[in-house]
């Protein structure tokens, strides 16, 4: 047996427990597995892990309804009871996508973040386009974690390509988590923001949350999954096709990818470019561009990327001139 204790701070603690710790006996009676004592502002669980990894979802999101609310009622108990997530209805409502921890309300900042929301709701493959600092990864995570409370899907795996240090890895020390983790880390901060640490870890240790470098996806069909392709710009024409087929039945994939950032050897070919090209007739695909005017960074990024991106501009008509200039001569 496995106890937990949750310390409430500055939360309106008869507002919270309930008339006569209503709302904490409605809790106690769905998990009757577990034993659930309230004493002062101290909420004591006693039971299995994976129950009381659940217990403690429920509460947080508890303590986040009445942060953002200011009270509770038996009903909205009963709400997140039955379905372990955000209500769809509350959901909606101001476009939050997920309420995270702490309180953390995570929903699109931008015009293009709400593009990506309504285009991922929409389509089951979704492009999520632009520089660093626009929220794509982050709001694609946020969707991924929402599919999964919701029960839309089974779990979530998160890929990329390892450019940096080459696809296998073999040579950097550690096991494959260790080798990944320092390219994977806006990942994890972000999976951290939205997840309860213990569920977190409980999540990837059964799998339930993959994260794995691209390599390791051929030969896989991907189904009852939401599959987040991270870094996209970095793969090989090869290595998207490979992971493009992979989808399976009830699946929903987001490929992020900055056309700017390649990091790939100099003769070789971008395959979200050629992606995009091939793809651009095909119905039932989502593209969604983001700029600059989507960073939510410091100001100063802002204009840094958009110098970066009128370079880039300027690049590419030039070099489209100099391939007009050879085939007319």
């Amino acid at each position: 047996m496995v106890e937990k204790v949750i310390t409430l701070e500055n939360v309106p603690l008869a507002e919270f427990l309930g008339e006569a710790n209503e709302n904490i006996r409605q809790i106690a009676a769905a998990f009757p597995q577990s034993k659930i004592i309230s004493r002062g502002n101290e909420i004591r669980i006693q039971g299995g892990a994976p129950e009381i990894l659940r217990i403690n979802d429920v509460l947080n999101l508890l303590l986040e309804h009445v942060d953002r609310f200011g009270h509770i009622t038996p009903e909205n108990v009963k709400d997140y009871l039955e379905v372990e997530g955000v209500p769809f209805e509350e959901a909606n409502r101001d476009q939050v996508i997920v309420f995270g921890n702490k309180g953390l309300v995570i929903k699109p900042k931008s015009a293009n973040q709400r593009k990506l929301v309504e285009s991922a709701m929409k389509n089951d493959l979704v492009f999520a386009l632009g520089p660093a600092g626009t929220g794509k990864t982050y709001i694609a995570v946020a969707l991924a974690v929402r599919a999964l409370k919701n029960r839309e899907v089974k779990r979530i795996i998160i890929t990329r390509p390892a450019v940096e240090a080459g696809e296998n890895l073999g040579f950097l020390p550690g096991d494959l988590q260790e080798k990944l983790d320092p390219y994977l880390r806006p990942i994890y901060d972000a999976l951290q923001d939205m997840v309860p640490p213990e569920k977190l870890k409980y999540y990837q240790e059964t799998r339930v949350i993959e994260i794995a470098p691209l390599a390791y996806m051929r030969g896989r069909t991907l189904h009852d999954a939401f599959v987040l392709l991270d870094e996209a710009q970095n793969t090989t024409n090869e290595q998207i096709k490979m992971f493009l087929t992979r989808m399976g039945p009830n699946s929903k994939v987001i490929i992020t990818g900055d056309q700017t950032q390649v990091d790939l050897p100099v003769r070789q070919k971008s395959g979200l470019s050629e992606a995009l090209k091939i793809l651009k007739d095909v119905s039932g695909i989502g593209v969604v561009n983001l700029s600059g005017k989507d960073v939510i960074r410091h100001r100063l990024v802002k204009s840094i990327i958009e110098a970066y991106e009128k370079d880039h501009y300027q690049k590419e008509l030039q070099k489209d001139e100099s391939a007009s200039r050879k085939n007319n001569s």
